[in-house]
């Protein structure tokens, strides 16, 4: 997901999508413990999102 996409999310949808991508995040690393995953680059991926969303919602609180 690119910065432009995250800045089109309203908050509220921003935090509940944020709560969905950390508990995949969770998953992943537990799937990937028991048995490795073929595409070891989603993880990646997935953490960067996360640092991503997170980054905007601080930004949105920040200028209220």
């Amino acid at each position: 997901m690119k910065v432009e996409e995250i800045k089109n999310i309203p908050t509220k949808e921003l935090v509940e999508k944020l709560n969905t991508e950390k508990n995949n995040y969770r998953q992943m690393l537990q799937t990937h413990a028991i048995s490795p995953l073929a595409d070891t680059s989603k993880i990646k991926a997935i953490r960067r999102d996360i640092a991503r969303m997170m980054t905007m919602l601080r930004q949105r609180e920040i200028n209220k």
